[in-house]
């Protein structure tokens, strides 16, 4: 690798050893969130509640040097409640700008299927322009801005479903299982002690590995990450093999191509290679279709899974050499 790269393979390791230290045997996890990250995109967190979703966007906002707000969305949350608005400011006569939690880099939307489409969409702009429209006016946002939104999967009463079009934005959905046994037991004899994570992350025993502008120049790095023109193809067969399969309702559309591309590259720096295997595009193929894939309701029906669809066309399409 050259030297810029290195710095990016150097900066990724020790990121996932410093988020290691309160995440504890979530390794998938901690890799997908931190290739969200370096590819400047965003992640839908799936996990039932104590299974540290808050905490690892927390550690990661610690280690990477970056601002971090949290949401919580409730059906009565409005979008000025996410954006900010102008408020008349008595004293100097005029309309000033207080600005809502999400002007920062790294923002946890916390159960994001709670609050309605109307306030959902507040989002949109800011995922895909990383800018914010106040009253007529357009406002930047950070550039290492990234949504982490969490939902519940085992808790759909008083929610709202996301339209696709939210969940196309989603790179990755990340699914957060409860810890293996041998996992469990670490924490628990932690949580005893006196490095429970939530002690260790407060008491500044997580360094901070890159700052925010840092972050910013080591994201262009990915550049130099070579993808042959043969796995361009194969992604590309692949996300079009989503649409024509029999047993899929809804596809995915180009941005999924884009996203496997991208997370695949991110994929073989985080393992420190500048180049980019079959194999990386096969590990992040079931995080970055898995949530835009609609299946048809017989299917569905019958017991088939959207995994086991992934499965079938990474069985299908010919693996170049």
């Amino acid at each position: 690798m050259n030297q810029p790269l290195e710095q990016l393979k150097d900066t990724l390791t020790r990121a996932r050893q410093e988020t290691a230290k309160v995440i504890i045997g979530q390794v998938d996890v901690i890799d997908r969130a931190m290739i969200a990250i370096f590819t400047g995109q965003h992640a839908l967190i799936e996990g039932v509640p104590g299974v540290a979703k808050t905490l690892l966007v927390r550690t990661l906002a610690r280690v990477l040097g970056c601002e971090f707000s949290r949401i919580q969305f409730t059906p009565d949350l409005m979008p000025a409640d996410i954006t900010g608005t102008n408020v008349f400011n008595l004293q100097k006569n005029e309309f000033t700008l207080v600005r809502g939690p999400i002007f920062t880099s790294f923002l946890l939307a916390d159960e994001i299927n709670r609050a309605p489409a109307k306030t959902q969409s507040a989002l949109l702009q800011a995922m895909q322009e990383r800018q914010v429209s106040i009253d007529r006016d357009t406002h930047q946002l950070p550039p290492n801005f990234t949504v982490f939104a969490t939902q519940n999967p085992v808790e759909y009463e008083g929610t709202y479903p996301l339209p696709e079009a939210q969940k196309d934005r989603f790179m990755f959905k990340i699914n957060m299982t409860a810890p293996q046994r041998e996992d469990e037991l670490t924490l628990a004899k932690r949580m005893l002690g006196k490095d429970a994570p939530e002690t260790t992350l407060a008491t500044g025993d997580v360094q901070q590995v890159v700052t925010s502008e840092t972050l910013a120049k080591l994201r262009t790095e990915l550049d130099g990450i070579t993808v042959r023109d043969e796995l361009v193809a194969y992604v590309v067969d692949i996300v079009r093999a989503s649409r024509n399969n029999e047993s899929v309702l809804v596809g995915a559309g180009p941005r999924a191509t884009q996203a496997l591309l991208l997370a695949s590259r991110a994929f073989a720096a985080i393992n420190a290679r500048d180049f980019v295997t079959p194999d990386d595009v096969k590990s992040m193929a079931t995080p970055v279709l898995e949530h835009r894939l609609v299946l048809r309701p017989e299917f569905e029906i019958e017991g088939v899974t959207v995994g086991e669809v992934i499965e079938k066309l990474l069985q299908q399409i010919a693996v170049p050499r």
